[in-house]
């Protein structure tokens, strides 16, 4: 009865000896930068998605600009250095740290104001 709980016994540590076996193997062939550079590339795979995520929040906020739209003042928010249509009055606006009408060449754009009625007949 003792022969057999002790030969459970063994089973159960059968795979830590198995790693401390492959451990003392490394060391003693001197491949432990086999065993540094699987350490580093797993550190780097748990710390890569952080980096991405702030990364790419820190991108965003440089990139993305709110504004409104010059033609009919709707805001929305698009990428720098982009073209968009605005959503409400289907403009297409040039992003550059602001919005602007895009324009073909040779187009000239003015500002249209109302004049009163007053000042007509006086």
């Amino acid at each position: 009865m003792s022969f057999k709980s002790s030969q459970l016994n063994l089973l159960n540590l059968r795979p830590w000896l198995t790693l401390l076996a492959v451990i003392w193997l490394l060391a003693s062939l001197g491949l432990g930068w086999l065993v540094n550079s699987l350490l580093i590339i797993f550190g780097l795979l748990l710390l890569a998605p952080i980096v991405a995520f702030f990364g790419f929040r820190w991108w965003l906020q440089r990139n993305l600009i709110a504004d409104q739209c010059p033609v009919c003042r709707y805001e929305f928010t698009a990428l720098n250095n982009s073209q968009v249509q605005c959503p409400n009055c289907g403009e297409s606006l040039l992003v550059q740290n602001h919005f602007q009408r895009l324009t073909p060449a040779g187009t000239i754009d003015v500002k249209a104001i109302e004049v009163p009625t007053q000042s007509l007949e006086d």
